[in-house]
């Protein structure tokens, strides 16, 4: 029930119309009934499928020979085996684990309000599989009752984050919810590869447990173990139904018809959590699956939520299992993870909704819809944008003017300091990340080694053995500051990012396909190619950057699901030993990075920021809309094509050399404009905050533990989640720069 269903009083119906239903609850009941019907018939028609089709000889006559005990079939060792202990169990854990995420879904999508609510996009799974991870990595885990203990911690701490941003003023509009559940997981998948990354065993198990998959499932033990969890967290979805209904129509409503909102909240996080945590423990995190689970189910039962909750657990066993049967015979005679195929559907669900004509209904109006809606509470907070300079009259002691015969230029003051403060910054940045791991070598000797003076010795050990990695590491996050900043402006959003805009993953996938094809680490284009692929369906998905806000974003994390999906079933097809060092880079390495490496991405500088400096005045009036632009005779669309072309092939470039590291093109910019000032694009700026960001990093990564390097796109992962959690939620987020 919704507000909109409450209406003004009617006529007091007769006694014979009492007894009638009206037409529409009539046509909705059957509706409904005809739905849960089907949705039964298919469930069973699919658990038949999953039960005859598998590696092996064993057809459907023998399965229904072997269910009812005929022709000797269960004496059978080679039929015990394969369906007795094989396909039974995994069709019956596909059955419960796909309702278990369909129900949790829709819990989530209810007491957020939120369309997009899914545990994988919230960051719950992640949780869940970061507690694994621990007890793995520390204890040892490997029982199904252990994977559930400690996939219950982690999914709880998430789940409580989860909820304490969507009560935040603001925090609870849809797309923002979700981006800030992709910061959680972000920040607890770096913590994850912190513990993996420099463990071989550990690694073995994560690799193929993260994909998702059925294929381990054997017997009955997992399953049977966790199967009470399961059913309480059914139990309590059920029983939550009626209270989390009446949430619906506001807390105060809520309250004066005996329900109590908060409690109300821990009662659903914890059926949440005790069914991602199971589904977790049994086949390892599946996003997406709840998402598709609750969309269909509030499309056929429209706003009640009991109803929700059934028929997404009966939609979310359907597809579940129905995904698991297409994983067994497309790449036949492998298997592909379901993860994965669920990826396939769920990805165009999510863009679907998201380019919902419906969006003021689901609580994604536009900012500017949003605003002029008329008075009242406003639906969604006004976007982060970059702010529009209001042409201030500018006093001469603000800018320098350089002259140089006929040529003067001004130089705004305050952008000069900016420069010239991040320059020496950078420059202590390299001489400490030389020193770093040089014990026997001063400050004063590094410092004099890295440019060419002093000792000799000192300096080849500096230069030829150090520096050629700080080096990579320099142009790597210069790269990424200026494609973070040119992206950010054309889209008016601080938070589109090569990253956020499933650029990155696609430049990733694109590189590891390369090295599977060739044999070796892959060209050198295949990150530019793959970068350009990904953004040229994001932007066209979506609309195009900046005229859909916080839409380009969402079809961003679809993107990057997709893509991050086809880079785990690569690793997981390489050998361990190859598996491991691609995971590394995966994961954002400049581990064995040299000059050699770096030469591309410098060229690509040398060349490329010339052009952006050229076309910067023409972002700054970008900053206003495109009617202000043409009427300044600035074609928005040209100028659009080519600073996007320019970050994209930045950002690729960047990939081949380090992998995908994160969030460095979100916080240079941010930084550097904080520094430079509003009024001009802070092109230098960013580029310079970038390279010290890399360098620092990957100082820390190789400083932290002893003995042990942390990849410098784990280290800045970690930091970055809640860096983009402050840029989400901070106060005054809609106006810092």
């Amino acid at each position: 029930m919704t507000l909109s269903q409450v209406g003004p009083p009617e006529a007091q119906p007769t006694s014979s119309s009492r007894s009638a239903s009206p037409p529409g609850r009539l046509r909705g009941g059957r509706v409904l009934v005809v739905a849960s019907v089907s949705l039964v018939l298919a469930v069973l028609v699919l658990s038949a499928l999953s039960l005859s089709v598998g590696a092996g000889e064993v057809g459907p006559g023998d399965v229904l020979n072997y269910l009812l005990g005929r022709d000797g079939a269960r004496d059978s060792s080679r039929l015990s085996l394969v369906i007795g202990d094989l396909r039974i169990p995994r069709t019956l854990t596909a059955l419960a684990v796909g309702a278990a995420l369909g129900t949790a879904g829709c819990l989530l999508q209810a007491v957020t309000r939120n369309p997009l609510a899914e545990t994988g996009l919230l960051g719950v799974n992640a949780g869940a599989s970061l507690g694994v991870v621990v007890g793995i990595a520390f204890l040892g885990v490997q029982s199904g009752l252990g994977y559930l203990l400690w996939a219950f911690g982690g999914a709880v701490v998430a789940s409580s984050l989860v909820l304490l941003i969507a009560g935040r003023r603001g925090g609870g509009s849809p797309m923002r919810l979700v981006l800030a559940g992709s910061a959680l997981g972000a920040t607890f998948g770096g913590v994850t590869s912190v513990l993996i990354v420099n463990s071989a065993e550990t690694y073995d198990r994560f690799r193929f447990w993260v994909l998702g998959s059925l294929a381990g499932v054997e017997g009955f033990g997992k399953l049977s173990g966790l199967a009470p969890v399961l059913a309480v967290g059914f139990v309590v979805a059920l029983l939550v139904a009626r209270p989390l209904s009446a949430l619906a129509l506001g807390d105060d409503l809520a309250r004066g018809l005996g329900h109590r909102p908060g409690a109300v909240r821990v009662v659903v996080a914890l059926s949440v959590t005790l069914l991602t945590a199971a589904s977790v423990a049994l086949v390892g995190p599946i996003s997406f699956l709840g998402l598709l689970a609750g969309f269909l189910a509030r499309a056929v039962t429209g706003p009640r939520l009991l109803a929700q909750i059934v028929l997404a657990g009966l939609i979310g066993a359907g597809v579940l299992t129905g995904s698991d049967i297409l994983a067994r015979v497309v790449s036949r005679p492998f298997e592909a993870p379901v993860s994965v195929v669920i990826a396939l559907f769920g990805a165009p669900v999510l863009i679907a909704i998201v380019r919902s004509k419906r969006l003021g209904a689901m609580g994604m109006t536009e900012p500017a819809t949003a605003e002029t809606s008329g008075p009242g509470k406003r639906l969604l907070p006004p976007l982060p944008r970059l702010p529009r300079p209001a042409r201030p009259a500018r006093k001469r002691a603000d800018s320098l003017v350089v002259r140089r015969g006929p040529l003067s230029l001004l130089v705004p003051r305050r952008a000069a300091l900016a420069a010239l403060f991040l320059s020496a910054l950078l420059v202590a940045a390299v001489v400490l990340s030389a020193y770093a791991g040089q014990s026997d070598m001063g400050i004063t000797r590094t410092f004099n080694a890295v440019f060419g003076s002093g000792d000799r010795f000192d300096v080849l050990l500096v230069q030829k053995f150090r520096l050629g990695r700080i080096v990579a590491g320099l142009a790597a996050g210069a790269a990424l500051g200026l494609a973070g900043c040119l992206t950010q402006t054309l889209a008016r959003n601080r938070l589109a990012t090569p990253e956020l805009l499933g650029v990155n993953d696609g430049a990733t996938a694109a590189v590891l396909l390369s090295a599977t094809l060739s044999g070796t680490f892959g060209a050198w284009w295949a990150g530019p190619v793959g970068a350009l692929a990904a953004v040229l369906v994001v932007t066209t998905v979506s609309g195009g950057l900046g005229q859909r806000g916080y839409r380009v974003l969402v079809v961003g994390l679809a993107m990057s699901a997709l893509a991050s999906a086809v880079t785990q079933v690569v690793l997981s097809r390489r050998s361990l030993n190859s598996a491991s060092s691609l995971y590394v880079w995966t994961s954002g390495s400049l581990n064995g990075r040299g000059y050699s490496v770096a030469v591309p991405v410098l060229i690509g500088l040398a060349v490329l920021v010339p052009l952006a400096l050229v076309v910067a005045r023409h972002l700054n009036v970008l900053r206003f809309d495109d009617s202000t632009a043409a009427s300044l005779g600035v074609s928005a669309a040209r100028v659009r094509l080519v600073c996007l072309l320019l970050a994209v092939g930045l950002a690729g470039l960047a990939v081949g050399i380090c992998g995908p590291v994160g969030f460095v093109a979100l916080a240079a910019p941010v930084v550097a404009g904080r520094l430079a000032g509003p009024l001009r694009v802070p092109v230098l700026g960013s580029m310079l905050v970038g390279a010290v960001l890399i360098v620092l990093a990957d100082t820390l990564g190789r400083i932290v533990l002893d003995g042990v390097e942390i990849p410098v796109g784990i280290v800045t992962t970690v930091l970055g989640g809640p860096f983009l959690l402050w840029v989400l939620l901070g106060r005054s987020a809609a106006t810092r720069v």
